[in-house]
């Protein structure tokens, strides 16, 4: 058990945590979360032994195993897949002892190193490592390029790769999903649900941490409160604390309101029955959501242009890729106002070559971009941070913006735009070298905003964003008047902005009509299939041939038409099963509620509480599996009723 007792933490004079005292349970995952600069980071080095406390302690079980997630990858000839071995650095330090033994021919020694290997599984070792790198979406033939030949991103998954390597009792990620896809992203949640020792997690992605954590760490104002429950429900539980204060309710329903306008746009129509159902279920804790973020710093809009063409951009039998290389080909695209587009795909499969190619930043290699004569684009790179002045201030930023348009903005107006940004008199006026990459990507957004573009194109916005700028940007883009187009591993923007999707995979850009959820499990379908030794998963493949079919073939569509009788009748049935399927859901959820209810109680904690304690977490797990089969398997038969209903009337009005 992972203990505080008063610790207190300094940093340049200034209280990052002040007189901690908590306890965490062996084998729990906790989500550490905090607004950037809070102290997160300083606690894991604290952990790691690399800082010690102002006052207090903390304590670890005696021959406690750390594992922790690297931020930097030195460039070495090592190959990825022996940099991921070496974090087994006891399987490391008895391969090179057997080594030393052979050499000098002594096998007396060489007999019991052999043991000691075979005790620590060092036979399996790189068929583990390519395992990992597999997940992590390293190709088989990328695993024995030296490291220095990887991007930076592509490093950190290494560096991730190696941390899950590491035998260990206390796993410490650091913004492990940062460089990740949504296909890595479900590989290493399945990954952590197996992982059999205490997870202390920061990560500013909520999806990631619902999936993975079940406790919530915060780090707020220098104190640490301990949350029982996932992320949603930590958000719950401060907004409930929030909403106390009457001053706060009027920004509350605001944000509210701009919620419940999405659902109903997104809601009425009825060819997305899907993701109509997800916002739906969404929204049943929309609002204590929102109102756990009414004291956020960040206050802004995205104005839209007043002049618009329609369309705003067409791509025409596109081939995009660079130079001689096509990266996908065949690309019919129509970009229309009001758009929400999301671009699904796992890395490398050219996200964002098309989103280059649609800003103009990529020229085509065949077909036609045709763009329409009011178009402007507010175009956020994944380099985006690359493009700032180093030297330059926000406020020159702005003030260069203004000179390059012909602008007559004062110099206030120009602060007053950068304070919903949440940067104070002392920040305008200070370098941007000197900024961390959460207020560089905060300055990039600014920038764009106030150009007022009628087509938003946003290509990974949320790296370097803490959970307070991600909540204000979805709420700002959703209130935008004009189109968007999303790359994002960020699930829950993703969820709230896209009303589409489109699929990049093996060099082709197919629509996708299902929603994110429905993409997930296809994920995982390949997953396991992957695992089974299946050459093919008929999860997300499968969905897409069924689409193309539906697009292509109008024999098809017409089948399925006949079959209208057969559909009504399924119909019935399928609503009698969804409402017991409701009935059952509900019951898990209460059961639930009523374990994290005894789990919130401070005595369980105490000395001779330890087996109430672990048969409570226990029965946790259980009831949080349940819950989750129990409402993937709601919202199959929902999505089926309203697939199914839509068809119907769809064939009745002809």
């Amino acid at each position: 058990m992972l203990q505080f007792q008063s610790l207190s933490v300094q940093r340049g004079g200034r209280y990052l945590i002040r007189d901690a005292s908590l306890k965490i349970p062996d084998g729990q995952r906790v989500a550490l979360v905090g607004r950037n600069g809070s102290g997160k980071s300083t606690l894991f080095s604290l952990l790691l032994g690399e800082l010690t406390p102002e006052q207090g302690e903390y304590n670890l079980p005696g021959g406690t195993r750390i594992a922790h997630m690297a931020q930097e990858t030195e460039s070495t000839s090592r190959s990825a897949l022996d940099y991921v071995v070496d974090g087994d650095r006891k399987l490391r330090d008895v391969q090179r002892r057997l080594e030393a033994a052979e050499r000098i021919e002594d096998y007396d020694t060489a007999a019991k190193l052999y043991g000691d290997l075979d005790v620590l599984d060092g036979y399996t070792a790189d068929v583990r490592a390519e395992q990992l790198l597999a997940g992590l979406g390293f190709k088989p033939e990328e695993m024995h390029r030296p490291v220095s030949a990887f991007s930076g991103g592509w490093r950190i998954r290494l560096n991730l790769a190696q941390a899950l390597m590491c035998p260990s009792d206390l796993l410490l990620l650091d913004e492990p999903t940062n460089h990740l896809d949504i296909d890595a992203m479900v590989w290493l949640e399945a990954w952590l649900t197996r992982y059999p020792g205490t997870l202390l997690l920061i990560s500013h992605d909520r999806d990631f941490i619902n999936r993975t954590c079940g406790a919530v760490l915060a780090l707020e104002n220098a104190q640490l409160q301990l949350y029982s429950g996932d992320y949603d429900r930590y958000e719950m539980a401060r907004a409930e604390q929030l909403a106390q204060q009457q001053s706060l309710y009027e920004k509350q329903q605001a944000k509210v309101a701009s919620i419940h306008r999405f659902v109903a746009r997104f809601g009425a129509k009825a060819t997305k029955a899907s993701q109509a159902q997800s916002k739906l279920k969404a929204l049943q804790r929309m609002e204590l959501i929102a109102a756990a973020h009414v004291d956020s710093p960040f206050d802004f809009e995205i104005p839209a242009s007043d002049k618009v063409s329609t369309p705003l951009l067409v791509l025409d039998r596109a081939s995009l890729g660079y130079g001689d290389v096509t990266v996908v080909k065949g690309v019919n695209m129509t970009i229309l106002p009001g758009l929400r587009l999301g671009i699904l795909g796992a890395n490398g499969q050219g996200k964002s070559t098309l989103i280059k190619t649609l800003a103009g930043e990529l020229p085509l290699q065949a077909g036609q971009r045709t763009t329409g004569a009011h178009l402007k684009i507010g175009y956020f790179a994944q380099q985006q941070l690359d493009y700032l002045r180093p030297d330059d201030t926000p406020l020159q930023h702005m003030q260069q913006l203004e000179r390059e348009t012909d602008g007559q903005a004062r110099e206030q107006a120009l602060r007053n735009f950068l304070g919903g940004f949440a940067f104070d008199g002392t920040q305008m006026t200070q370098k941007v070298a000197d900024f961390s990459g959460g207020e560089r990507a905060r300055l990039a957004l600014a920038l764009i905003a106030w150009q007022r573009p009628n087509l938003l194109l946003l290509d990974e916005p949320t790296n370097h964003l803490d959970m307070e700028m991600r909540q204000a940007l979805a709420v700002a883009v959703e209130q935008f008047a004009g189109a968007v187009v999303l790359v994002s591993h960020d699930r829950h923007l993703l969820n709230a902005l896209a009303e589409d999707f489109v699929w990049v995979r093996d060099g082709a850009v197919r629509h996708f009509d299902g929603s994110l959820e429905e993409y997930e499990r296809g994920l995982q379908a390949e997953i396991k299939a992957r695992a089974a030794g299946g050459k093919a998963a008929a999860g997300v493949e499968t969905k897409a041939i069924k689409i193309q079919q539906i697009e292509k073939s109008p024999e098809q569509q017409a089948a399925d038409r006949a079959e209208q009788k057969a559909q009504e009748k399924q119909l019935v049935s399928l609503k009698k099963k969804a409402a017991t399927a409701e009935q059952t859901m509900a019951e898990t959820q209460a059961a639930l509620a009523a374990v994290e209810d005894i789990l919130g109680d401070s005595t369980l904690y105490s000395e001779g509480e330890a087996a109430r304690l672990e048969a409570a977490l226990k029965e946790q797990a259980t009831l949080k599996s349940q819950l989750d089969e129990r409402e993937a398997g709601y919202l199959e038969l929902l999505e089926l009723i309203e697939a199914l209903d839509s068809t119907i009337n769809s064939t009745l009005m002809r």
